[in-house]
């Protein structure tokens, strides 16, 4: 039996085994115009959630041994999308990221990048699955016996490859301190996942990450109004906090053809 778990859709509690949804937790956040945009979905509940969880797993097999791992982009401003650029331009040498079937894995093609982080939400428990293990590098994985999720672990394994410049996403300020502590500039951090961010751990982001995604956080965007450097988007913001997080996302608004953007055209609802 493979059994996944993740927070999606309003950071509900989704839990999917042998490729069924099984069960859908309450969400938190009851709408988001990324999914109105993409998906049509006016309001997150029960219906909705598993609806969009069928079609991710019968459309590129999300957590089942059909899983499609190549992929071209999907949003614009995407971290998975920002990390793939970063890799095709050679900014950075490998991606830490995490994703279902493998768990925590070091990776250097764009393609594989956008395949496994595009289209997924925050994985909390995933198990290995051989094809999709097979397809990405048994090599490449923390742990292919149990697709184990731990993203410093995961960029000592980078180092360890000899990478040299190493981005890795991250969903908790308090990873993000160890991970910076311990490789300094070496390291590239995405802040991700991080609706329910509370205000103390808001500001140590912007102190140790170079890029943030907002989510549906309201901390991160009270703090952001202050200390952000640059802003993509205007429904879900990504934000620059470093030097070098501002030179990645000027560099995906160059090839877009875009400027950078103020204030949000719609946010999500509640914000948390």
């Amino acid at each position: 039996m493979s059994r996944h778990v993740m927070e999606a859709l309003g950071m509900s509690r989704i839990v999917i085994e042998d490729g069924k949804v099984i069960e859908t937790g309450e969400p938190r956040v009851k709408y988001c115009p990324l999914f109105k945009k993409y998906r049509n979905i006016d309001e997150f509940n029960d219906s909705t959630i598993r609806e969009n969880m069928e079609f991710r797993i019968s459309h590129f097999g999300m957590c089942t041994p059909s899983r499609q791992v190549r992929m071209k982009d999907f949003l614009s401003f995407g971290i998975s999308e920002l990390l793939s650029m970063a890799l095709a331009r050679k900014i950075l040498d490998a991606a830490v990221i995490v994703a279902d079937g493998t768990g925590t894995c070091v990776l250097d093609d764009p393609e594989i990048v956008q395949g496994l982080g595009g289209r997924i939400s925050g994985i909390v428990e995933t198990e290995p699955i051989k094809e999709v293990v097979d397809a990405v590098g048994r090599e490449r994985l923390l742990d292919p016996e149990t697709a184990a999720i731990d993203q410093f672990a995961g960029v000592s394994k980078a180092f360890g490859m000899r990478c040299g410049k190493v981005g890795v996403t991250i969903t908790k300020a308090y990873d993000a301190e160890l991970i910076r502590n311990a490789f300094g500039s070496n390291v590239a951090i995405f802040a991700v996942h991080t609706t329910g961010t509370s205000m103390a751990d808001a500001e140590k982001m912007f102190d140790t990450c170079d890029v943030i995604t907002a989510c549906a956080s309201e901390c991160l965007r009270k703090v952001a109004k202050d200390r952000a450097l640059i802003q993509a988007g205007t429904r879900i913001p990504v934000y620059g906090a470093t030097e070098f997080g501002k030179e990645i996302i000027l560099a995906k608004l160059n090839e877009l053809g875009k400027a950078p953007a103020t204030g949000e055209e719609e946010s999500p609802s509640p914000l948390n």
